[in-house]
Parts: C-alpha cells; structure tokens; sequence
C-alpha cells in the first residue's frame, strides 16, 4: 500500500514539474514582451502629450472656435472603447477592464463598443452591447487600423449618433501596478481654470485657429487611442509576467511539500519492512 501511495505521490510531483516548467517559459516570454512594450509606451506619452497641450492651447487662447469636438451636449447616446488582451493567464487584467465597462453602463440601453483586442471582442460579442467597431489583436495592431476607427468614431460623433466616446483601459504605473482607467475621449475637455503665460494676442495661428483645430484634432483622438492601446499591452505583459511568476512559486512550493510526503512515505515503508523482517526472525526462533 505504501508503494502505491509513493507512485501516487511521484506521479504528481512530475505533473507539478511540467506545469513549472510551462509557467516559468512563459514568464519569460512575458519579461521579454514587457521591456519592449514599456519603451514603446513611454517613448509615445511625449508626442500625444504634445497634441494634447496643442488642443488645449488653441482652444483657450482663441475665441470663437466652431469645432465639434469642443462642444458640450447633451448626452443620450455614449461609445466606449474598450482595449483588453489578446489572451488570458494575466491576473485580473483582461476582468478589471470588463468591471469598468459593465460599471459605467450600468443601467443603459442600446451602449456602442468599440473592442480593441481579442479578449474585449470576445467579451463585448457575448452581451446586449452594439459592437460598432473592433480591432482583433492589441499585439499586431497597425496604426492603419486605429486611423480608420477613429474616424469611424469621429464621423459617428459628427453626425449626432453619439453624443459623448470614454476610453477604457489599463494605465500601467509600475512593473508591479497597473490600474483601469475611464477617461473622456471626445467632445475634449478644455481646462480653462489653467491660466495661459502667453495672451491671447500674442498666440497666432494660420490658416486660421479653427483649420489648425481640424487638423490636429484628428491626430489627438488616433493618438490617444494609440496612447492608451501602448498603455495597456505594457499592462497585460507586466501582470502575465507577475501571474506567472506567482505560479512557479506556488509550484515549486507544492513540490516541496510533495517530496516531503514522499520522503515521509519512503521512510514509513522502511520502517514497516524492518519491522517485519525483526517479527519474522523472532517468529522463526
């Protein structure tokens, strides 16, 4: 019975093991994935911050600005763009996301979705929202792709069908934080308790403020999507990689533990054949 027992026990240390090794190899992949991803998300926040500030500035150093995009609404009908993963095996990164959507649609009827990632797609197609948009892979997105959704998004606010677009993603904070965000994509909040160093009359822009307007605008909402889809794919690697280093932790603790209960199961039976072998020679004499 105690042989049984310690092939039992055995058997499931080489189980163990081959899950480390699968968790540890992906691990690695997720480090190697993560370092890239993180340069490409810090090297991009200067830029976008750059069109953000652009936006800003003509908009409260000009008067008179007609753009769309500026203008508060009423709002009746939302959009949300919502990036995740394109596969699991990362914590809570792709459900964090999807408790911040369902949270801010709580109660509403007839919610426009944009899905950025496989995970999002997946998630946005199984429930009561209208999927007006998607891009499959957060991984081997083309700028090309986010263009085309943005002015899809842009056109849709234009034309009145959505009065009001929230982005919705992971802002990665540190290789071991990283936080869901909802944030106002369009119409652009203007700050204008910030006072301007420069006056009015001393900022110009040609053509005009609202052709500079026109042309930037398009770049801000691309950018900032794009922004927020670096953000978040630099989020998945990191918590893939602390989901999957916490697994071969809890891997090689169990084990340990395993080969303590063989080592306490070989020494048992040990001791049962030595008791034997001592009855058996008593019982012989």
């Amino acid at each position: 019975m105690a042989g049984a027992g310690m092939k039992e026990i055995k058997t499931r240390i080489a189980s163990v093991e081959n899950t480390k090794q699968i968790t540890k190899a992906m691990e690695l992949v997720a480090s190697s994935k993560f370092r890239k991803a993180k340069e490409r998300a810090e090297s991009s926040k200067p830029y976008f911050n750059t069109l953000q500030e652009a936006v800003q500035n003509i908009a409260k150093n000009t008067s008179g600005v007609k753009s769309e995009f500026l203008k508060e609404r009423e709002v009746k009908n939302k959009c949300y763009i919502v990036i995740a993963g394109d596969r699991g095996l990362a914590g809570g990164y792709n459900s964090n996301v999807f408790k911040a959507l369902v949270a801010e649609t709580q109660g509403s009827n007839n919610v426009k979705v944009v899905a950025i990632g496989k995970k999002a797609k997946e998630f946005v197609s199984k429930r009561s929202f209208d999927l007006v948009g998607s891009i499959d892979s957060v991984e081997d997105v083309k700028y090309e792709d986010i263009i085309e959704i943005s002015n899809t998004i842009m056109d849709s606010y234009q034309n009145g069908d959505i009065d009001e677009v929230k982005l919705i993603y992971t802002e990665f904070v540190s290789a071991l934080s990283q936080e869901p965000r909802v944030t106002r994509l369009l119409p652009i909040a203007v700050d204008k308790d910030k006072e301007e160093k420069n006056s009015r009359a001393s900022v110009q822009y040609l053509p005009s403020p609202d052709a500079v307007l026109g042309f930037i605008v398009p770049k801000y909402v691309s950018g900032r999507i794009y922004g927020g889809i670096a953000e978040a794919y630099a989020s998945e690697q990191a918590a893939r990689r602390t989901a999957m280093e916490s697994a071969t932790d809890n891997a090689n603790e169990m084990i340990s533990n395993l080969e303590l209960q063989y080592n306490r199961a070989r020494q048992a039976a040990v001791t049962q054949e030595i008791s034997e072998i001592v009855a058996g020679a008593s019982s012989a004499q």
